[in-house]
């Protein structure tokens, strides 16, 4: 089973190596998406955790019991098709290619299904086509 989900860590508990823990003690594989973490600053993850269900409940309930924040990922990347200019700039950061130009058209299309929400795409819009729903 997967789950994309956000994590956001406390102060002290951005030097934990929650990645390998994840890995060693629950048998879950993060596949870090979006990583914003510093030291003595509230950190955040964007990952896609996967494994079976109930090492995943496991691993959750672990990292809750260390003040770690978990939010379920419900955003998607929205394109507003009258302001995009379809100058492709989005295609370059897109981890994923869910953002990919038409090679005939040259428009822009988006796969939703492969979108991971990293939000790469969104501060590279020149027009600020791009959003998420929240």
């Amino acid at each position: 089973m997967k789950k994309r989900v956000t994590l956001t860590f406390p102060k002290r508990s951005v030097q934990m190596p929650i990645t390998y823990r994840l890995a060693k003690d629950f048998n879950v594989a993060a596949n870090i998406i979006r990583a914003q973490v510093a030291p003595n600053q509230v950190g955040t993850l964007v990952v896609e955790l996967s494994g079976d269900i109930d090492q995943l409940d496991a691993a959750m309930d672990w990292m809750r019991s260390h003040d770690i924040t978990i939010s379920l990922a419900s955003r998607e990347i929205l394109i507003d098709e009258e302001s995009c200019v379809h100058c492709g700039l989005c295609t370059g950061v897109c981890p994923t290619e869910a953002l990919h130009l038409n090679r005939e058209s040259f428009q822009l299309n988006f796969t939703r299904s492969r979108c991971v929400v990293c939000e790469q795409c969104i501060p590279t819009c020149p027009v600020q086509a791009i959003s998420t729903n929240l």
